[in-house]
């Protein structure tokens, strides 16, 4: 008998199919969106440890994923352009490309092997060089796994439920019940929840796929069931074609914004929807999609939703139904790691939120965490923006809470939570993490996620009549509905006669060659998301600073100079 027989171990089978191929093992979770090209299946997070490594055609071992929602997309890209990994194992709970992987097999008919194997068989596999997987066994070297089904068999449904899975409402309610059904029993919950919106994340043209996927729905028929709003895309909707965009680009990602309209989604092109009139209220259920929004939602507001990766929030907003699972449920949202944060003696600046943020994804990578010791700061709305934005890249979790500032911090943690602690060093170890990019600066990215109202008042009053330097271009990306409130103020005026640029409906996580300036070579931003992600998006490392360091360095055209002063320790 293999070892693995003889404990009586064995794995699930989440996405079946036949795989063979060398192992790659990645010991902490990688980020696809941003952290794989999709053009070649390469590593391209520069943070990540396994930088440079490529996942085609590999046996993929990874605790679990992190990071942004649109990874299930460029899993499905490299898929159907035959680099997608051979399979995918992981040890944990994993959403993001387990989804990819069961639209790929059902939808478009690629099976991708996906697997979740108990700790031992994982770390057992994880020392062999080749591995396969055929029917219900994984073998390596002396190692024989046996796998089971993962089935939605005991599923309660409701009548409705039941009638979608019938076909009833047409093959794309179908195809949309049965993959949320069998996420459901992935996650190892029986039950679906009711949700009252959604936000769709797939809209942005980083890939074919997304456009693949969202016209193959569109033309199957599908609708959506609640109000459901769109995510950033990726051109300015009413002026691309003024912007020296290329028109092949421009016309097909209009088709996939178009494509989510044609279902019956709201155009508000935003990456920040709780900036949006309505925003969810505490204990509402939705069903959203896009890292930081989920995290803000979650975090800030006090509502309900899980990390839905792309693809399923479609379905989710189609059906009106969710896997009650996750941070749906009261006991998902309590904490399971304690990060005790030790913050520096002195006033701090905005930068402290996002590199906050970032440390404590990195502390807490796959677990909703409750931060200590900032009951006597006062973060703003933009700050803790800031900060969830920037913990998404670095965690999992679709939360997080700190103590004395977020509507669920008394939540009692779990029996068993870690206990961590951040520290002067590790702000400034994550610093110097962020700000590999040159001193002197050519651009300035700001609105990753969307500027709000707050924030564009606050450069119009740090400009305080003056103006970018000829060589630097400030930028920001904002959402539609902000920027119509900004015209209304006057600030879009302000901000243009001092050189600013306002750019509504694409992100940072969007913009492209010519609207980022294709000579533009220092990048500065006050975003940590934008910071981690910039070299994998644009081929330049970037400068974090505060809002005001930005501004300055629009002005004067270089980065501060060393450490900020509350980090001179």
């Amino acid at each position: 008998m293999t070892r693995t027989e003889e404990t009586g171990g064995h794995g699930r089978i989440i996405a079946g199919g036949e795989a063979a191929g060398e192992v790659l093992v990645c010991a902490e979770g990688l980020s696809f969106w941003g952290g794989v090209d999709p053009e070649t299946g390469t590593i391209i997070d520069v943070h990540h440890p396994n930088h440079g490594a490529s996942v085609s055609g590999r046996i993929l071992l990874m605790p679990t994923s992190r990071g942004s929602c649109s990874g299930s997309g460029v899993l499905l890209e490299l898929s159907l352009k035959g680099l997608a990994p051979a399979a995918l194992v992981f040890r944990e709970r994993e959403e993001i490309l387990t989804l990819g992987a069961l639209v790929s097999d059902r939808i478009f008919g690629r099976p991708l092997p996906t697997i979740s194997l108990p700790d031992q068989a994982y770390d057992q596999l994880a020392r062999a060089e080749r591995a396969v997987i055929s029917g219900r066994r994984l073998t390596a070297d002396d190692l024989a796994i046996a796998l089971v089904e993962t089935s939605a068999a005991d599923l309660r449904l409701s009548e409705t439920d039941q009638a979608l899975l019938n076909g009833e409402a047409g093959p794309a309610a179908r195809q949309a019940m049965e993959i949320l059904c069998l996420m459901a029993a992935a996650e190892g919950t029986a039950e679906l929840v009711d949700v009252t919106r959604g936000h769709i994340d797939g809209c942005i043209l980083a890939h074919s796929a997304n456009l693949i996927f969202a016209e193959k729905m569109a033309d199957l028929g599908a609708r959506v069931s609640v109000p459901t709003t769109i995510n950033a895309i990726s051109v300015d909707r009413e002026n691309w074609r003024s912007q020296n965009i290329p028109a092949d680009f421009g016309l097909r990602a209009s088709r996939l914004a178009d494509a989510y309209v044609r279902m019956g989604a709201r155009p508000t092109f935003t990456c920040a929807p709780y900036l949006l009139d309505d925003a969810p209220r505490s204990g509402d259920v939705i069903g959203w999609s896009e890292s930081n929004a989920v995290i803000f939602a979650n975090t800030v507001l006090g509502a309900r939703t899980p990390k839905h990766p792309d693809y399923l929030d479609l379905f989710i907003a189609m059906t009106g139904r969710a896997p009650a699972s996750g941070v749906y449920t009261d006991d998902g949202r309590r904490p399971r790691t304690i990060i005790a944060v030790t913050p520096p003696p002195g006033p701090v600046d905005d930068l402290f939120w996002p590199l906050l943020g970032w440390l404590a994804g990195r502390a807490s990578p796959d677990h909703v965490p409750l931060l200590t010791g900032l009951e006597a700061l006062h973060p703003s709305r933009d700050d803790l923006k800031a900060l969830c934005a920037a913990f998404g890249t670095t965690s999992g979790a679709p939360m997080l809470h700190i103590a004395g500032h977020t509507p669920e911090a008394d939540l009692p943690p779990a029996p068993d939570a870690r206990r961590r602690s951040i520290a002067a060093p590790d702000f400034v170890e994550a610093w110097q993490e962020l700000n590999r990019g040159a001193e002197r600066i050519d651009l300035v990215a700001i609105g990753s996620p969307h500027a709000s109202l707050s924030e564009a008042r606050r450069i119009a009053e740090l400009l305080d009549g003056r103006r970018c330097a000829p060589s630097t271009h400030l930028i920001v990306t904002i959402g539609r509905d902000v920027l119509r409130q900004a015209r209304d103020e006057g600030l879009v005026d302000r901000l243009n006669a001092a050189g600013v640029r306002l750019i509504p409906d694409l992100c940072w996580c969007s913009v492209i060659e010519p609207i980022f300036p294709p000579e533009a070579q220092g990048l500065m931003t006050n975003s940590g998301k934008y910071a981690h992600y910039a070299h994998g998006l644009s081929g330049r490392h970037a400068r974090l600073g505060s809002l005001a360091d930005c501004v300055e360095a629009a002005v004067g055209g270089r980065a501060p100079d060393g450490l900020p002063g509350w980090l001179r320790i």
